[in-house]
């Protein structure tokens, strides 16, 4: 009975003053620990913890153990710091205030206030290539003096696309990062850098990307030095050092036969 006197007199006493509300954004099925860290006065009569300034969820008493809500029984834990809690496994339902209060005989005061949003991580992405003018397949590495290429950054309820154009070994987006924010909130954008194309797709709590080589589609522009070409200019030296070495051989060997067949004349 005590504990709910005090609980009306928390809903009657005006607060003395606004607090400064922490943003948080935390993924789905993680925990999170609120913090107070103002100072609580020696002499209060008790601290509590309320969701969206109306359910309470824990209430702290002097020289008493703790007093949890039925409805966070289980998902409360305290951690070491005083009067601090921790949230376990939230839910996109536990998105909203939360705020810590000390009752003391000279009123009602706040000491920390966090607005948390739960949100889903986000999904994966994909990047696909589409060349608007594309190679010749019986002769891919052909040098051409230009390169289309239209990008489609996609996730599975959203996509975004973009040109890529590459002149004289120099590439550019048409009309720079393209972005957008998806239905589902979450930030999609597509962009260039050096010589690669990435896709990144954001939320506050999660991040995945997909990455192409501009050179896998566009031979003889950055990125295009792939293994097996590489591989093909070390033979090619080979072969003309190797070529260099027996005409230098034969020659030596010419000049000391016809040495020798002066020798006998």
């Amino acid at each position: 009975m005590f504990i709910f006197v005090i609980l009306g007199l928390l809903v009657c006493i005006e607060a003395q003053g606004p607090i400064a509300v922490t943003p948080v954004f935390v993924k789905k099925g993680d925990d999170l620990i609120l913090n107070v860290d103002a100072d609580v006065p020696e002499d209060f009569v008790l601290v509590d913890w309320k969701f969206n300034k109306t359910v309470n969820m824990v209430i702290f008493i002097p020289g008493k153990e703790s007093t949890i809500s039925p409805d966070f029984t289980g998902r409360l834990e305290f951690p070491v710091k005083k009067f601090s809690v921790k949230l376990k496994n939230l839910q996109k339902a536990d998105s909203g205030v939360y705020t810590a209060r000390v009752l003391t005989i000279l009123g009602d005061q706040p000491l920390a206030e966090y607005k948390v949003t739960v949100e889903d991580p986000v999904s994966p992405v994909k990047l696909t290539v589409d060349p608007v003018d594309p190679l010749d397949p019986l002769d891919p590495l052909v040098s051409r003096s230009s390169c289309n290429l239209t990008v489609t950054c996609s996730t599975q309820d959203s996509h975004i696309s973009s040109t890529i154009r590459c002149v004289n070994q120099t590439c550019s987006q048409e009309g720079g990062e393209q972005s957008e924010v998806t239905t589902s909130g979450a930030s999609l954008w597509v962009y260039l850098l050096n010589s690669s194309i990435i896709c990144n797709h954001s939320n506050h709590v999660s991040w995945t990307n997909d990455v192409i080589m501009i050179g896998d589609f566009c031979p003889k522009y950055p990125g295009s030095e792939s293994p097996s070409a590489g591989i093909s200019v070390y033979l090619v030296k080979i072969v003309v050092f190797s070529v260099g070495l027996v005409i230098m051989v034969s020659a030596v060997i010419t000049v000391h036969l016809m040495e020798k067949l002066k020798k006998h004349k």
